[in-house]
């Protein structure tokens, strides 16, 4: 597959503003706390080391071969990986894949690929796996889905900024405003965050949920961004 591109090389990203929110799981937010102290005990440059990693696979339920879809003369997986390539936070990209016809595409046009096994059941378990492979060790392991095409590099940036600020947390995502049509859509992630912009909730149903049980045009509900910036604890302690 030709790396060449037939289409204009201006491409205009989205102009939606998005928040970026800490993410502490309830109940694990002291364990959270202490391991990130113990690591900065041992590091002055806390959480500087950044990977991008984009879970790619072609065996998928709902549409099989979607990474390597044609978009305006590139293929999907091209398009997510030249926009993430311009966020100024990640030092290193990497795609993760267990198909041929995957890597051999993303090696065409310059992408870093790493092989990982078919056993993995989600994006999540595919990066972990490709993290375990990276022969240098990160601070933080940005997940960034292989069909957003048109990802801001600036939400990359933000989610990473955002964990880096806050030692406390154990990994940070973005939220933006959710449209009322899209309210009631279980395909659209909904969050709700607290006054300090910590996440508390996620939920595929309407929240904060009334009791007549319609969409509040006055009150800002918030669509979750499938990018997650995290920071790799067990990878340190293996």
């Amino acid at each position: 597959m030709s790396s060449k591109s037939i289409c204009s090389p201006s491409e205009s990203s989205s102009s939606t503003k998005s928040w970026i929110v800490h993410g502490i799981v309830a109940g694990a937010a002291i364990a959270v706390a202490v391991g990130a102290r113990a690591y900065l005990g041992r590091s002055k440059n806390f959480r500087s080391r950044v990977v991008g990693i984009i879970p790619a696979r072609f065996a998928s339920s709902r549409f099989e071969g979607k990474p390597l879809v044609n978009i305006l003369g590139k293929p999907m997986i091209q398009r997510t990986w030249e926009r993430s390539k311009l966020a100024t936070t990640l030092d290193h990209l990497v795609v993760a894949t267990d198909d041929e016809k995957i890597a051999e595409c993303c090696q065409q046009f310059g992408a870093d690929v790493i092989m990982t096994s078919e056993s993995c059941r989600n994006g999540t378990e595919r990066c972990n796996e490709a993290l375990q492979k990276l022969e240098k060790k990160y601070d933080i392991v940005v997940n960034i889905q292989g069909d957003e095409p048109l990802i801001e590099p600036e939400i990359i940036d933000g989610v990473v900024k955002a964990l880096q600020a806050a030692p406390d947390a154990v990994f940070s995502t973005a939220v933006t405003s959710l449209k009322p049509e899209d309210a009631f859509d279980p395909n659209r992630v909904k969050c709700v965050v607290d006054n300090h912009g910590y996440a508390i909730y996620f939920s595929r149903g309407l929240i904060p949920y009334n009791k007549s049980g319609k969409v509040n045009p006055q009150f800002p509900y918030l669509l979750h961004l499938g990018i997650q910036v995290l920071y790799p604890v067990s990878y340190y302690s293996s």
